[in-house]
């Protein structure tokens, strides 16, 4: 059904010549968020922010990793307009944190924290109330001392619990010569009410971001990896099969996959052109990549459209430093409402490489229906602070998609998005949607969500992982422009489809599996 469903000629929308900027106030100073990602060559990657309710109150709390300072969870106080935050004792003050990614791993209704951390990685159970303890032991998660680097997680076929990928980056005891030290990536399945030892997939290659994605509409998800070339040896991009109760496999050349050597640092999906097949963004130093399905489903053949769709965001488009760019988290969302994704990535120097800016702004590509076009320096978030993570999320409740950074050796930077112009008139109109399954899963991780405006539709694939250091989980939010109301339906991660239901714009709706939806 998936597939016939993809193969179907979707017509686009009529986009505007240049797309409607949004105008994006810095409230740093009075959100109450002070923190900053520390260390030393240990804590070079890493250093992302995680945004999830805890609270109940359907507005997303931040949890920033820390590296060498201790981490900090920030209770969500904001109002409309204002972002508020106020710093929240949680169980979760570790040191040498390098990320989190939110997953309701138990199945209860409470959001838990996957912590990876440049020592014991651990699972932490949310018990309500924005508090968590330590689960590794009654678990089974074996959490082992390496510097881990990258997440993901989906739910196998028939499984109550999760199966969580874990990519580690280089063995810290090879400080004087790290090069070719890749340590193994670790994929744990369930076994009981917990975690069996994890299968290390080898070959491993220093990976810094992962996805569980159904690229091909199977049904079954693949686990992408991205590595980052400054230390394999002999490596390269990488996707695994992942079947049901069988071992993980490498794509290999004979399928059609194709070796890929860049710096891999994060990688983000949406569709991006339109099939109803997700698209990958891969952030690099230097050249980016957006990578398209180059032959059908029957093939991972990927061609890379960056420079055809203008989002190669290679080199810096203001302040002066003409060097290449070193791009981190990446994350798809419509900032705008217009209907079309658009694209935010963090940039910032490793360090001090001469080579790379060191004046590097984050980018905001405004997404139409031919590419992209760059408005970062004129949304107003062009930061040249050393940028690792993001979330791209709607903080104060208003139905508009706000930004938090998290920077290295600088303090996270949050921006208001404020519609258009001083006034702050409206942009186009949007959907909040959240689906909801009883029993394993409630999330629908492995899912889609389906928002069709005339004969168009917008698919957005619900996953857990990619990024830079952390990710979200809760509301997810789609524009759907001038249109007053659009028709919504969930495929499931069963592959049941549910109905299509016809939803006024500018509202947050639960989506049940089996019932009607629901406005908050």
């Amino acid at each position: 059904m998936r597939k016939s469903l993809a193969l179907t000629l979707v017509l686009a929308m009529p986009a505007l010549a240049e797309p409607v900027v949004p105008q994006f106030q810095d409230q740093t100073a009075t959100s109450g968020v002070v923190h900053s990602y520390e260390g030393d060559w240990q804590f070079m990657v890493g250093g992302g922010v995680a945004a999830f309710d805890c609270s109940g109150d359907s507005l997303p709390e931040l949890f920033f990793a820390g590296g060498t300072a201790p981490a900090a969870l920030y209770l969500n106080e904001s109002k409309p307009g204002a972002l508020s935050f106020r710093a929240q004792v949680a169980g979760l003050e570790e040191t040498r944190v390098t990320g989190a990614w939110p997953l309701d791993i138990d199945s209860d209704g409470v959001m838990d924290l996957v912590v990876l951390r440049s020592g014991e990685d651990l699972v932490m159970r949310g018990l309500g109330q924005c508090r968590f303890e330590r689960m590794n032991e009654a678990w089974g998660f074996e959490g082992r001392d390496l510097w881990s680097s990258a997440f993901a997680a989906t739910w196998e076929k028939g499984a109550d619990w999760p199966t969580l990928a874990v990519g580690t980056y280089i063995d810290r005891k090879e400080e004087a010569f790290p090069w070719g030290s890749c340590t193994e990536n670790l994929l744990y399945r369930p076994k009981g009410q917990g975690f069996a030892e994890p299968l290390e997939l080898q070959p491993s290659f220093c990976a810094l971001s992962m996805l569980f994605t159904d690229w091909n509409l199977s049904g079954t998800p693949s686990l992408r990896v991205s590595n980052d070339r400054e230390y394999y040896k002999g490596g390269t991009e990488q996707m695994w099969h992942v079947p049901p109760g069988e071992a993980p496999k490498l794509y290999g050349k004979e399928e059609g996959w194709k070796p890929l050597k860049i710096w891999g640092m994060g990688i983000a999906s949406a569709d991006v052109n339109g099939d109803l097949f997700p698209d990958y963004y891969l952030t690099s130093m230097a050249d980016q990549k957006l990578q398209t399905l180059a032959e059908g489903p029957g093939k991972p053949v990927f061609k890379d459209v960056a420079f055809a769709m203008k989002a190669t965001a290679h080199r810096p488009y203001t302040g002066g430093d003409e060097r290449p760019s070193t791009g981190w988290h990446a994350e798809f969302q419509d900032v705008n409402d217009d209907g079309f994704v658009d694209l935010f990535v963090a940039k910032g120097n490793v360090e001090k490489m001469p080579d790379f800016a060191q004046n590097d702004p984050n980018n905001l590509l405004l997404g139409g229906e031919k590419g992209f076009t760059e408005a970062g320096d004129r949304a107003g978030v062009a930061s040249m602070a050393m940028a690792r993570g993001a979330s791209v999320v709607d903080l104060d409740g208003d139905g508009r998609l706000d930004l938090v950074v998290a920077n290295r050796h600088s303090g996270a930077e949050l921006w208001r998005n404020k519609g258009l112009g001083i006034g702050g008139e409206a942009l186009g109109h949007w959907l909040m949607l959240a689906p909801v399954q009883e029993g394993a899963n409630r999330d629908a991780v492995g899912g889609w969500i389906e928002v069709r405006v005339g004969d168009r539709v917008q698919r957005r694939e619900l996953t857990v992982g990619g990024g830079q250091g952390g990710g979200q989980i809760g509301w997810r939010h789609f524009g759907i422009g001038a249109e007053a109301a659009a028709e919504v339906r969930v495929i499931w991660p069963d592959g049941s489809e549910g109905p299509w239901e016809n939803l006024a714009a500018d509202s947050f709706y639960h989506l049940p599996k089996g019932g009607a939806a629901v406005k908050r």
